[in-house]
């Protein structure tokens, strides 16, 4: 018989992870997200931790078959499921509806759902409960095939890529991802700014070897790619990649990803995979697979708690 039970933050992270190491299928075949996604979302200092007890996880026999949950906060449903288990998919949206609504800017009460595109039935299922698409926040997923032997990457002369593991400097590290994503400022006014970049940090399969930036001639990191590896399924996810904009159009962000990838490849991945379908990354490899579905819903008070 299958339980529906709350997430337990004293030893579900460590589940849910196992879970989704378990059900990989390749080419993301399962639909669920990959490990490395639950991990960055969990270590990232925008994840909403006083709503945990929210997350839906379904059980039989003490294993778990199925996980429904936000990424950063309420408002947004993702449905994690192991093979032969899809029939409790409208008990997991049912639970969304209930548990993980969040409100808009407007203050109004919406879900976002997101259903992978290959899920036909469901999407049916979910337009049946009044959703509507929302194309614009579709999450699509590309993958990279990694040759053997690795092509040359090339730099701009004085430019040099290495990984965390050879310098971990949190300032520098948190200069170029609080520029390469836009951010107004300097992020030396940003208080929580190291203690943020030290959390992304602290999940068990975070790997400075892997990640990857690329360097100034005057020292500072200007480009970064983090890099997970699934040793069990052996694939690399990429994530996050940004660019300090004073450095962009010089082939930096580039050579960060595939040098974080060639860097996957000899740990024993045979592929990469990144969230996006952005024209930047299908322009040296990556291939889309296939996207998950945005569909949104206004949820009065009778499906809340």
């Amino acid at each position: 018989m299958v339980q529906r039970r709350a997430f337990d933050s004293t030893k579900d992270y460590d589940a849910i992870s196992e879970f989704l190491f378990a059900h990989h299928q390749a080419g993301n075949g399962d639909g669920n997200w990959l490990q490395p996604i639950w991990e960055y979302a969990y270590t990232h200092p925008w994840f909403d931790e006083s709503a945990v007890d929210r997350i839906g996880v379904w059980e039989q026999h003490g294993q778990i078959v199925a996980v429904v949950t936000y990424e950063m906060r309420l408002g947004e449903a993702f449905l994690q499921t192991a093979a032969g288990f899809d029939s409790l998919k409208p008990k997991m949206l049912m639970h969304a509806e209930e548990y993980l609504a969040g409100k808009t800017d407007d203050g109004a009460d919406t879900l976002r759902v997101y259903v992978n595109d290959f899920d036909r039935a469901f999407e049916q299922y979910v337009a049946s409960r009044g959703y509507e698409r929302l194309p614009e926040s579709d999450r699509p997923m590309s993958l990279f095939a990694i040759p053997a032997p690795f092509p040359d990457i090339h730099l701009p002369p004085g430019f040099r890529v290495k990984s965390l593991q050879e310098e971990n400097d949190l300032r520098k590290v948190h200069r170029v991802l609080w520029r390469g994503f836009d951010h107004p400022g300097d992020p030396d006014e940003d208080p929580d700014g190291i203690a943020g970049r030290q959390r992304m940090q602290s999940g068990p399969h975070f790997r400075a070897d892997l990640t990857t930036v690329v360097e100034a001639p005057g020292g500072d990191f200007v480009s970064y790619c983090g890099m997970w590896y699934d040793a069990v399924n052996r694939y690399g996810y990429v994530e996050p990649v940004a660019t300090d904009p004073d450095y962009r159009r010089r082939g930096l962000g580039r050579a960060a990803v595939l040098d974080a990838i060639r860097r996957c490849g000899e740990a024993g991945a045979t592929v990469a995979y990144v969230g996006t379908d952005k024209p930047f990354y299908l322009s040296f490899g990556f291939e889309r697979l296939s996207a998950q579905h945005c569909w949104v819903k206004r949820i009065d008070d009778r499906g809340r708690r």
